[in-house]
């Protein structure tokens, strides 16, 4: 089956049978192209809420899709490929958190929406890499423990200097490969080129960087700006649609080791294949995870 004809069959069995796609911006196009809507993790969270449709398809990695079953219990919601989880939501659990709870009783625990909902049932508030910043300073406490990625932690002390933040060692293993002789080597090759990164990156990286911001505010800040050329400092799939968006500029990965694998085991026959009920798998959460998971992305929405 050709790309286009199999397009035309998810979009006619979407229809059919009454469901939302979401695909994350790390997506491949052809996934995007057939996609409800696109964007950062918890904005598709916020979307499927929006719909009358029965059924979400989440087209990223398994926390998305428990995100998105906490804010639309109602729906039945589907991860299209089981595989696809994140290596920085699974690697602190529920008893390591509660550990440190303990030894630190005074400290309010933020937890980076890229966690697993188990997870989120221990923290106090949820944060986007968007809103952290604004999320951390808004707190009635100075006393902050970050989880888990040290990196966007380390970026969110920086910017709340009144702040007391305890961060852990944690954080995104593809946006942590790259180092700031990276960048180096990036900026010799294209002088001329503004530097984009996502604060999951190393200090050393983001502070070379002429903005930092989420991926949709990279997206956003390369198609708006009067700059040409650009460097870009997150997942390599960015440079991509940006390079479809904007074809008048000019985009380089900082990397070619910013792949991350669990975005990309997500195909087009994965998003065809779950439709037609061959494969996919539905996203069951007990009600104390929901009731508790929810109350910590609530107060996101509360303080951002």
């Amino acid at each position: 089956m050709e790309i286009k004809e199999m397009q035309q069959e998810i979009i006619r069995l979407k229809k059919e049978k009454d469901v939302c796609i979401l695909a994350h911006s790390y997506q491949s196009k052809e996934i995007i192209e057939v996609a409800d809507f696109t964007g950062d993790s918890f904005k598709l969270s916020v979307d499927a809420t929006k719909v009358n449709a029965k059924n979400v398809l989440m087209c990223g990695v398994r926390f998305m899709a428990e995100t998105a079953k906490i804010l639309s219990p109602e729906k039945t919601v589907y991860l299209a490929n089981p595989q696809a989880g994140c290596p920085m939501a699974e690697q602190m659990d529920v008893e390591m958190i509660e550990a440190v709870k303990a030894a630190n009783p005074d400290y309010t625990v933020v937890a980076y929406i890229n966690t697993t909902s188990a997870l989120k049932t221990v923290c106090d508030v949820c944060v986007t890499s968007a809103s952290a910043v604004k999320i951390v300073n808004a707190i009635d406490n100075k006393n902050i423990l970050f989880i888990p990625d040290c990196n966007l932690g380390d970026y969110v002390s920086k910017q709340c200097p009144d702040k007391n933040i305890k961060l852990l060692q944690g954080g995104c293993p593809i946006h942590a490969r790259v180092t700031k002789e990276d960048v180096q080597k990036a900026k010799k090759l294209y002088p001329n080129a503004k530097f984009l990164v996502h604060p999951e990156c190393v200090p050393s990286v983001v502070a070379q960087a002429d903005f930092v911001g989420s991926t949709t505010a990279i997206m956003k800040y390369a198609m708006e700006s009067e700059a040409k050329e650009f460097i870009i400092g997150t997942e390599i799939s960015i440079t991509d649609h940006l390079s479809y968006e904007c074809p008048d500029k000019i985009f380089h990965s900082l990397s070619k080791d910013l792949i991350c694998p669990n975005m990309k085991s997500t195909t087009l026959g994965d998003v065809y294949h779950a439709l037609l009920g061959h494969c996919g798998e539905e996203i069951v959460l007990d009600d104390y995870t929901m009731t508790k998971a929810k109350a910590c992305i609530d107060k996101m929405i509360e303080l951002g």
